[in-house]
């Protein structure tokens, strides 16, 4: 039997991390969302993780979706431990959210060094950065940084297949992001 590869997908709240493990998931995905107790934008939010499964190419994958408001940090660690990559999103409308994505992605890579990805989810909609412009704010090289609809399967296994390709890579597992003076408004 072939040991399935556990990816995690992370993110702030509203990136699209529950999406796109849904759109992967050729199982019901299994989801830890409860009424959101503070206001940030939405009415549900992840508490403890998402998990769903698929096979690419007669590989398993496990993927994990971790929380995205900082009082569920503690899970951040702990989904990541044994992970062999990571993907963190950001939605590319909303570039407030861009420092606190910056931060999820350097606390998790200060303590799992992993190879990653950064996705720029919402790339259907108007007036969103693109791809390129978030690598450079990330200071990451642009080959590191995908646009992709977290709803759209095709779109999204576009991304988890970049990010295998980045695993690997062995160029990128030191990379980590760096502190950009670009604003992010």
């Amino acid at each position: 039997m072939i040991r399935p590869l556990k990816l995690v997908v992370t993110g702030p709240v509203g990136a699209g991390k529950s999406s796109f493990v849904r759109a992967l998931s050729e199982t019901e995905a299994v989801d830890t969302e409860a009424p959101a107790t503070e206001d940030i934008g939405k009415d549900h939010t992840t508490v403890a993780l998402d998990f769903g499964t698929l096979t690419l190419d007669g590989q398993p994958i496990h993927l994990f979706g971790t929380p995205g408001q900082d009082r569920f940090d503690f899970m951040w660690e702990v989904l990541c431990e044994g992970a062999l990559g990571l993907i963190t999103l950001v939605a590319g409308d909303r570039p407030a959210d861009f420092p606190q994505a910056r931060r999820i992605l350097e606390f998790i890579t200060s303590r799992t060094p992993v190879p990653f990805l950064v996705g720029v989810t919402r790339q259907d909609l108007p007036r969103v950065w693109d791809p390129e412009d978030v690598a450079d704010y990330f200071g990451l090289p642009p080959q590191q940084v995908v646009g992709l609809n977290a709803t759209r399967s095709t779109s999204s296994l576009q991304a988890l297949i970049r990010l295998l390709e980045v695993i690997e890579s062995p160029g990128f597992h030191s990379q980590t992001p760096a502190v950009s003076q670009r604003s992010s408004s």
